[in-house]
């Protein structure tokens, strides 16, 4: 059995939907025990067979400074959790709480893979075939020409041994694909990735990561963040717009009746929830990141994304990568 560490207080709308998330995970998933950390009294009860909780007296908040809270609330559940995976009590853990919490505590309880300069939070964007793992997406807002090498080897990585993708490919995001077109940081990084031993196909814009082109986005994570927020913004004012122009009157009210199983779709394939959670990748250990206002179904897959990290051996392929 998989044991999955799952910090019960952690996200918008914990404990109540990080319980339920985990409930169906268990009626979903077989081969799946559960680990729910924090205050015992507020975790809803009864709780099904293959959940069990540790108890954590203190809960790091969203908006709290992440390194002195971590530092300072040491029975937060977060540290807790974590402290299972250090342990070798738990294989994984899930939190849809403050992501520099996480990721600070991570770094304290786990530390990095040795060789990793910088841990990297990987995340999902759909395309028209299927998915693109993105990364770095917030972990880091600065970054050098070896921390981009080694994010493209470890996005390659966990595409081909968690995602099955043969021969993953990798490209760099830039304003433009000539190799000496961008920032100092991408024309340093772009001879970097081209002699590493993943399949590098070269610099891709904006406007290619949603095409199918490539498996892996490689970007510094301040550019990362913005492309990640701005794509969910997109995704909601879009969905919005459809359904306040197919309301507008009885006619389109009566037409959109005849697409609702297409929208349906499309909202499927847009929606965070569906895509559970976001690994951070470069800790030694798996560490799942949800989204912070994730409900029941998106803490189901997170915990699906932590089995299949888990399955897939991604932290000792990680380690295996001759280039790192």
């Amino acid at each position: 059995m998989i044991r999955i560490a799952v910090d019960a207080m952690g996200g918008d709308f914990a404990p109540a939907e990080i319980v339920k998330g985990c409930h169906q995970a268990i009626a979903e998933l077989p081969g799946v025990d559960i680990i729910l950390v924090g205050r015992e009294e507020k975790i809803l009860k009864p709780l099904k067979e293959r959940i069990s909780v540790v108890n954590a007296s203190q809960t790091i908040g969203m908006d709290e400074p992440p390194v002195s809270a971590v530092r300072e609330k040491k029975d937060a559940s977060i540290n807790v959790a974590l402290q299972l995976v250090k342990d070798g009590k738990a294989d994984a853990v899930v939190s849809a709480g403050n992501t520099g919490a996480f990721m600070a505590a991570a770094l304290f309880k786990l530390g990095r893979i040795t060789g990793i300069e910088r841990p990297a939070i990987a995340t999902f964007f759909p395309t028209a075939s299927g998915r693109v793992l993105c990364l770095d997406v917030g972990a880091n807002s600065d970054n050098r020409p070896k921390h981009l090498q080694q994010f493209g080897e470890m996005g390659s990585v966990y595409a081909e041994h968690v995602l099955h993708i043969n021969s993953p490919r990798v490209g760099l995001l830039n304003i433009g694909e000539e190799p000496e077109k961008g920032n100092e940081l991408t024309i340093a990084a772009y001879p970097l990735l081209k002699g590493s031993k993943i399949n590098f196909i070269g610099m891709i814009e904006s406007k290619e990561i949603l095409s199918g082109k490539v498996d892996v986005v490689v970007c510094d994570g301040f550019v990362g963040n913005l492309i990640l927020k701005f794509g969910e913004s997109v995704a909601s004012f879009v969905m919005d717009l459809l359904k306040k122009e197919l309301t507008k009157n009885p006619i389109t009210w009566l037409a959109s009746l005849l697409l609702l199983p297409a929208f349906l779709n499309i909202k499927k394939k847009v929606d965070y929830d569906e895509f559970g959670g976001a690994p951070i990748l470069g800790v030694d250990g798996i560490c799942i990141k949800a989204h912070g206002r994730s409900k029941a179904k998106a803490i189901k897959n997170a915990v699906r994304v932590a089995m299949e990290a888990v399955k897939g051996d991604m932290i000792g392929c990680i380690k295996k990568v001759e280039a790192i």
